[in-house]
């Protein structure tokens, strides 16, 4: 059965969950369920199991061989449910899937909307800015530019004028 963890151990927890993602070698079966359900911006489909978290991990630090994930503020938690804020910083030097390495230095701020198990992850949801991760990265045109209007234009959403909301 499920119960609160202590703040102390859901820093420890939210310590080990964030550093999972840059370290390697199983640090996030430590501290999530074998079983954790896994969903992110950047994961096509949902992944199951420590083993599909463990691979998406391995993928994200062979596209950035420099990561460094870190937590710039405390968990918020109660119950069995926490959120996991985040910041990773890194080059971008390696494939990540279809997309060539750009060569470009990110720093993306996001967070890990998680559920606990018996001190563990269970469940993981994260959030970040895919758009302004992709305008960092070269990918996408800046917001509030022609770029951005050109695109919106293509997709049907017609002409914005400046200072428009």
């Amino acid at each position: 059965m499920s119960q609160e963890l202590e703040r102390s151990e859901l820093d420890s927890l939210a310590d080990r969950f964030v550093a999972g993602f840059g370290a390697g070698g199983g640090a996030l079966a430590a501290c999530c369920t074998p079983d954790v359900d896994y969903e992110d911006p950047l994961a096509i489909h949902p992944l199951h199991g420590v083993q599909e978290l463990e691979g998406h991990a391995a993928a994200l630090r062979r596209a950035f061989p420099d990561l460094r994930v870190e937590r710039p503020a405390p968990p918020l938690g109660g119950g069995v449910h926490a959120c996991i804020p985040w910041r990773a910083v890194g080059t971008h030097s390696g494939e990540l899937g279809m997309l060539p390495r750009t060569d470009r230095f990110e720093t993306v701020s996001g967070l890990h909307w998680v559920e606990l198990s018996d001190g563990r992850v269970r469940r993981a949801r994260g959030f970040f800015d895919l758009y302004g991760a992709a305008v960092q990265l070269g990918l996408l045109p800046e917001r509030g530019g022609l770029g951005e209007t050109a695109l919106l234009m293509l997709r049907g959403f017609g002409l914005r004028r400046p200072g428009a909301t």
